[in-house]
């Protein structure tokens, strides 16, 4: 019934309702929405009127300094609740600009004149003028003249260097929901410049699954759609498990033909913004162990086919033989071994 109490009774043999209001039910529809260091506040003197007002049990319960405590114990009005808020620190005295209306009009003409100067160099133009001010206080007239909309700016034309983005047809951002839970979710592509002689530079490709940490490795002479299509080829062959989507940044090598192949095969794309390699952070690091513990030991000749021969086994002894810190020192097949194990024993569990 809202704010009334219903309360049954007999008179005269018959039975009937009495309507009352509820003790006490004004006040409380009358108490303000509290902010929530307010509400805190206000346990504080709860606790220290139910506590027989013991100031200094209350302030090592709730770990402030008596000070804090008293000061807001002089504010608190039980009547009026608002008087827990915090308050306004303006001072009651403001100091009051000081400088002429004919500075505040110089300011004004040599912005519209110079719409892109800031006040440093505004400050230049005054002295030479004879007006001598302070950067901070032609600052400020900026300030209260864009404020006022007395300062009339020009509209900014946008003809920067700066590319708009090229539309993809398929890839697209990363939901923010999308979990991964299982090998294959997420596999990060990234690619590597590879320079063993001065003026030969070869493409080295990393794919990297983030649950299991496999790998799959491949080099060729360039980066370009169709040779990232070839090496996705060389992913679905070795990796152990299907692939559901492949994440990359934005570079040219990642579209076109590749994503193309990636919606043929019915491969879900997932493109980076700009400038945030962090968020492939797993392929990235995947390239300094690769750069690290290959390039900068082997002997190959890096003729392209001998050295794919020789990334193919440093390949399978990344993935078989590799202790990885990250899965406990297991080595990625004994990871997926062990996960598979797992898995069939839950599904057991299930049934």
């Amino acid at each position: 019934m809202g704010d009334t109490q219903v309360m049954k009774g007999r008179y005269n043999g018959c039975t009937m309702n009495v309507y009352s209001k509820i003790p006490g039910y004004g006040r409380l529809a009358s108490i303000p929405v509290l902010s929530k260091k307010a509400r805190q506040r206000l346990k504080w003197f709860d606790y220290y009127n139910s506590h027989s007002h013991n100031a200094r049990l209350t302030c090592r319960y709730f770990g402030i300094s008596p000070q804090t405590f008293y000061r807001w114990k002089r504010r608190y009005d039980p009547y009026h609740l608002e008087s827990l808020e915090d308050r306004s620190c303006r001072p009651k005295r403001v100091r009051q600009p000081a400088y002429s209306a004919e500075l505040v009009t110089a300011v004004q003409r040599l912005r519209e004149e110079y719409p892109r100067w800031g006040k440093d160099k505004l400050v230049i133009l005054l002295r030479r003028k004879g007006c001598a001010s302070s950067a901070s206080t032609v600052g400020r007239i900026l300030k209260k003249l864009k404020e006022r909309g007395v300062l009339k700016e020009p509209l900014p034309n946008h003809i920067s260097a700066r590319k708009s983005q090229r539309l993809r047809p398929y890839a697209v951002r990363k939901p923010k929901d999308y979990i991964v839970r299982e090998p294959g979710d997420i596999v990060e592509v990234d690619t590597l410049d590879v320079r063993p002689l001065p003026g030969v530079v070869l493409k080295h490709f990393t794919a990297r699954d983030v649950i299991s940490r496999w790998d799959v490795l491949e080099a060729h002479t360039r980066a370009n759609s169709h040779t990232a299509t070839a090496f996705m080829d060389t992913l679905l062959k070795r990796m152990p498990f299907p692939i559901k989507v492949i994440q990359v940044d934005g570079r040219s090598e990642f579209q076109d033909a590749f994503e193309e192949e990636c919606q043929r095969r019915g491969i879900k794309l997932f493109v980076l913004p700009p400038r945030s390699p962090k968020l492939n952070g797993h392929v990235e690091r995947a390239q300094r162990t690769h750069t690290e513990e290959f390039y900068e030991v082997t002997d190959t000749s890096f003729e392209i086919g001998e050295l794919n021969q020789a990334l193919l086994e440093w390949e399978m002894i990344y993935n078989t033989v590799r202790p990885h810190q990250a899965l406990g020192y297991l080595t990625p097949k004994e990871f997926l071994k062990l996960y598979q194990q797992n898995k069939r024993k839950e599904e057991v569990s299930l049934r």
